[in-house]
């Protein structure tokens, strides 16, 4: 459930094209891979992350390993989320 939704969040800020959106998998790399997924785009990604599953991400948690795969990302929001 959450990593069909963060893959969407994803793609949509992100801006990817239906045929980058549908290559996207729970092992795809994320920083460093997917060269719109800059400073900025992960400030935005956190926001409407944060606005879709009602969570706060704090400074702090935001790092590499978080960001490392689309796996890890939907498994860091699921966390956040309680579930």
């Amino acid at each position: 459930m959450y990593l069909e939704e963060v893959k969407n969040i994803l793609a949509d800020v992100l801006s990817l094209t239906l045929e980058a959106r549908n290559s996207l998998t729970a092992d795809s790399a994320l920083l460093g891979s997917i060269p719109e997924l800059d400073s900025m785009a992960v400030v935005n990604l956190i926001g409407a992350l944060e606005e879709h599953f009602g969570i706060v991400v704090d400074d702090d948690e935001i790092g590499a390993s978080t960001f490392e795969t689309l796996g890890t990302l939907a498994a860091f929001v699921q966390h956040k989320t309680g579930a």
